[in-house]
């Protein structure tokens, strides 16, 4: 049986999920999800879509994303093809650690995923072309409460692996952590 390995990241909210895969000369099989593991540690939400998103080249970023309460959502993040550099940032107006954010690699070689609760806006940044990225939600998409943060937002100065990254022209016009300061 494969086990998980579940530790609280550096901001309350985050953890990191690694799965340990059973091998043999076959490959390997691994369990993504395990509803009474994830209730042990009181993780399991009722997920009510799963996404995914492919990305062909290599330098592609997408986000911050998040959605405002009523419709903030929790994510359960996995990379099942290529490598990703996940970024995520504190977006909760009474969180000691507003503004703060937190990264990791994640990709299909390291089985390395990613919880994170409500009040994070998230993104990433492929680190090979033909990434295949999967995330679980606990609510529903609602345009009137999607939000976002700007990806080269000065006042974060989140290291990421690109200068000219290729973006949704969305994505690339997404207000700074100040307006959203100035607007909640």
């Amino acid at each position: 049986m494969n086990s998980v390995i579940i530790k609280p990241g550096n901001l309350q909210g985050i953890y990191d999920i690694t799965l340990a895969p059973n091998t043999d000369h076959r490959g390997y099989f691994t369990r993504l999800y395990d509803v009474n593991i994830m209730k042990a540690h009181g993780l399991h939400r009722n997920w009510v879509q799963e996404n995914r998103s492919f990305s062909k080249q290599k330098g592609t970023i997408r986000g911050l994303h998040f959605q405002h309460e009523p419709h903030a959502e929790t994510k359960l993040i996995w990379v099942s093809k290529g490598a990703i550099l996940d970024v995520f940032v504190d977006v909760r107006q009474d969180s000691p650690t507003f503004g703060c954010y937190e990264s990791r690699v994640l990709s299909e070689e390291n089985f390395a995923m990613v919880y994170i609760s409500p009040g994070f806006a998230h993104g990433f940044c492929t680190l090979v072309d033909n990434c295949e990225v999967v995330y679980k939600v606990d609510n529903v998409y609602s345009p009137a409460h999607e939000g976002g943060i700007l990806w080269k937002d000065a006042s974060l100065q989140i290291p990421w692996p690109v200068d000219q990254p290729i973006m949704s022209a969305k994505d690339q016009v997404l207000p700074t952590l100040d307006t959203l300061k100035r607007r909640d």
